[in-house]
């Protein structure tokens, strides 16, 4: 008699054990649908961070670029466009900065007068002997040569922008590489209009 009682509370037991399990996936099966949408409106991939490692140093170089106008040009047009650089591209910083640090990936590391020569590989990038030459310029020879050097630096950025919009999955970031397209593209003809090539 005592074995069968024993059994039987066993039995039940198991049952009672399985219930309360089944109660722990069903809960969890139904939370899961608000965790995989919140992941797939968040979703980025390697393409994202890339773009996000890449742009922050070229943003911070051309930053360092534009702040030697203030200075050194002699047109007003010229440190307006600098200005403007500046105003842009402090903040894409800012957030790019908080994607990386979201996503748990490197941050690029920021330096006032920093070295890029490790970046002399990607587009647009200055190496040290340009920042250096455009440091030592002044008047229209800083003029021309600080134009020169952002069109360039700039249609770098364009270019990898495009590959952002085409190949990235985060919306925020393929939106600001969107916005980084037509704000430098204008300013890339506007420096050309400048420089008489247009």
């Amino acid at each position: 008699m005592r074995t069968t009682r024993f059994a039987a509370l066993t039995v039940s037991a198991v049952f009672a054990l399985a219930a309360c399990g089944g109660g722990d996936d069903s809960g969890s099966a139904a939370s899961s649908p608000s965790v995989s949408a919140e992941t797939s409106a968040d979703a980025h991939n390697a393409q994202d961070v890339s773009f996000a490692q890449g742009m922050i140093p070229h943003h911070q170089q051309a930053i360092e670029m534009a702040e030697l106008a203030d200075g050194r040009a002699a047109s007003t047009q010229v440190k307006d466009l600098a200005a403007r650089v500046e105003k842009a591209q402090g903040p894409e910083i800012t957030t790019m900065t908080g994607w990386l640090k979201a996503w748990d990936e490197k941050v690029p590391e920021s330096m006032p007068g920093m070295d890029h020569s490790g970046m002399d590989g990607m587009a647009g990038m200055m190496d040290s002997a340009d920042m250096g030459k455009l440091k030592k310029a002044s008047g229209k020879d800083f003029d021309s040569m600080f134009l020169t050097m952002m069109v360039e630096h700039h249609e770098g950025a364009v270019e990898m922008a495009t590959t952002e919009k085409s190949k990235g999955e985060y919306k925020a970031a393929t939106a600001m590489a969107g916005d980084i397209v037509t704000a430098q593209n204008a300013e890339i003809s506007e420096m050309r209009k400048l420089l008489g090539e247009n």
